[in-house]
């Protein structure tokens, strides 16, 4: 992730070192060499992720690009709020790192997983979750027909089977290790929530589309405390994409790694403009 930015810039270097200064380790080692199996594990994954993205956001500045709104993936909710101005780069790689520490011990302490189900609306998914009778919850509201949920193992294999029976064009269990963004991740809240309240949270310089509520934000105070609640409810994707539309908004751009969500904001609306930048002749090309 990353590397041809980092062999080509001398400021995306710069970004990695600081970001192996808070971490305690070369990150752009981790990174680029290896070994997979550690890079994989979500107390590396998630810095690793947030770094490649501002990075990118900021050579894209460098060239004049300059967003009306922001909004983020789970993860990607911090880098929306550097990129945004609410938190600095420091804050974010630091609070990025605690959060991927305590989420990898939460799945530890209550292991469970998730399953992406597709073909399916919204409210039969929540109704197959509820009548589990397992701690099976949505994660993500992806897109119209589109739901990842999350919980325990045996909840997560019931709520697969029901999902194969009513309908689902795609049951797929997702090689993640933990059930994020469901109540099993309640352990990593009390630290995350007091780490929070320590954090010094800008003005920000554009508002934010919030995971917890898909509305637009513009308090910092209010943003801080969704990035705790956004720990264990779902991510309301759908609703974000709409919003930011139904504000005006005519062009998207994904910024770091891959174009998952280049695909949901297509599925989303096909009116929009989106692009994804990732790699270092994504930036060359990309046009303001």
């Amino acid at each position: 992730m990353g590397k041809d930015l980092h062999e080509k810039y001398s400021s995306v270097r710069e970004l990695f070192e600081e970001a192996g200064d808070v971490l305690g380790f070369d990150l752009a080692a981790v990174c680029f060499q290896g070994p997979e199996e550690e890079l994989s594990q979500t107390r590396i994954t998630q810095p690793a992720i947030f770094v490649h993205s501002i990075a990118a956001f900021r050579l894209l500045q460098e060239k004049g690009f300059a967003p009306v709104m922001a909004a983020g993936h789970s993860l990607g909710e911090y880098s929306a709020l550097v990129a945004a101005g609410y938190l600095s780069f420091s804050e974010g790689i630091s609070l990025v790192t605690l959060r991927g520490q305590l989420m990898q011990k939460a799945g530890d302490r209550a292991p469970g997983t998730m399953a992406a189900l597709i073909g399916l609306e919204d409210q039969t998914v929540e109704k197959l979750c509820r009548e589990s009778g397992e701690v099976v919850v949505p994660a993500n509201f992806n897109a119209p027909g589109q739901v990842v949920i999350s919980g325990t193992h045996a909840g997560i294999e019931k709520v697969m089977e029901r999902a194969k029976a009513a309908g689902a064009k795609l049951v797929k269990k997702l090689n993640v290790s933990g059930a994020f963004h469901s109540p099993l991740m309640e352990y990593a809240v009390p630290d995350m929530k007091t780490r929070l309240a320590a954090v010094k949270m800008a003005k920000g310089r554009i508002p934010v589309a919030a995971n917890v509520t898909g509305e637009i934000e513009n308090d910092s105070e209010k943003l801080r405390d969704l990035l705790v609640r956004q720990i264990t409810h779902p991510v309301r994707w759908t609703e974000s994409i709409e919003r930011m539309i139904s504000s005006g908004v005519i062009r998207f751009v994904e910024v770091g790694p891959g174009s998952v969500l280049s695909g949901l904001c297509r599925r989303i609306n096909k009116s929009v403009d989106v692009a994804n930048v990732g790699g270092a002749e994504q930036v060359d090309l990309f046009k303001v």
